[in-house]
């Protein structure tokens, strides 16, 4: 059976891409990490690295084990920090979210218990739908933030009353900037940028109808701050949410609401039958009571 110290001793190894300056981190010999990474890698049955002149380089099965790990020793360290500080309001908050308006309650919130009580340790992990979904339920996650419909049957959740509002970011000089909203029609023959998780979930399709086929989808993106720059460079346009316009872009690019509206429910997730650390039943008590301030 693996154990921590020894996923820690590859991680360490992953991140140097080198066993001496591992080894050196470790304060462990050379010879000593290479026979417990040799041990790990005869107990799984297979190469995890490919050993160079100055550096290694990780296999399919090493890159995959990576992942693993590192999601293993943050599990296994969020919950001995939990239980050690059990008998007072410490330990880890963690909340995974795509960008999104809603995200400003959500971190005042956990800026005010942060401020409240200093031994909490707060982290943003972003990303999309499908990738907080699997993390809150290793474990490696208290809380996600979903972005439009979901099935959430398998969670307790939070209804948040921001929306978040589908529209397009353009150059300001474009001759789209000119109209206060954006149709289907307008978008024929434009290059446009997507969200992967938009794309993969097809959430446009009734949205353009039978104009879906005569869309131009040069590419997709998950950060809009990056996309912004494409956008500012390459004469695209860009359909995301409002409120995520770069504030630093704000006289070279504009947002356009789309036409007829279309909108995403915010709602705050975790899983159900799972025992709540303090923090975490403090994180839910406060987010209601802003609920119930509006």
């Amino acid at each position: 059976m693996m154990e921590l110290r020894v996923l820690r001793y590859f991680l360490a190894v992953v991140q140097e891409k080198n066993i001496t300056k591992a080894a050196e981190k470790l304060l462990i010999s050379q010879p000593a990490l290479s026979k417990q990474l040799s041990d790990l890698e005869n107990e799984l049955g297979a190469k995890l690295f490919i050993r160079g002149h100055r550096q290694i380089t990780l296999t399919s099965e090493g890159e995959y084990l990576s992942s693993k790990a590192s999601e293993i020793i943050d599990l296994a360290d969020k919950t001995t920090a939990n239980i050690l500080t059990d008998q007072v309001i410490g330990g880890d908050l963690t909340i995974g979210a795509g960008e999104s308006v809603s995200m400003k309650r959500i971190i005042d919130v956990m800026g005010n218990i942060n401020q409240d009580y200093p031994d909490v340790k707060v982290h943003l992990v972003s990303g999309d739908a499908n990738e907080m979904e699997s993390k809150l339920n290793n474990g490696t996650l208290d809380f996600a933030v979903f972005m439009g419909e979901r099935d959430l049957s398998d969670f307790n959740y939070l209804q948040i009353p921001e929306i978040d509002q589908w529209g397009v970011v353009m150059r300001q000089d474009s001759l789209l900037a000119l109209n206060q909203v954006v149709t289907p029609k307008d978008l024929l023959g434009l290059p446009l940028l997507i969200s992967s998780q938009a794309m993969t979930s097809n959430r446009f399709d009734n949205w353009w109808g039978n104009l879906g086929p005569q869309m131009n989808i040069t590419g997709t993106f998950t950060l809009a701050f990056n996309a912004e720059l494409l956008v500012e460079s390459s004469h695209s346009y860009m359909m995301t949410f409002k409120h995520l316009l770069n504030e630093n872009n704000n006289e070279e690019l504009v947002f356009r609401p789309l036409e007829p509206e279309l909108t995403e429910p915010i709602t705050v997730v975790w899983k159900k039958n799972t025992v709540l650390s303090k923090v975490d039943q403090l994180f839910i008590k406060r987010l209601q009571a802003s609920l119930q301030l509006d």
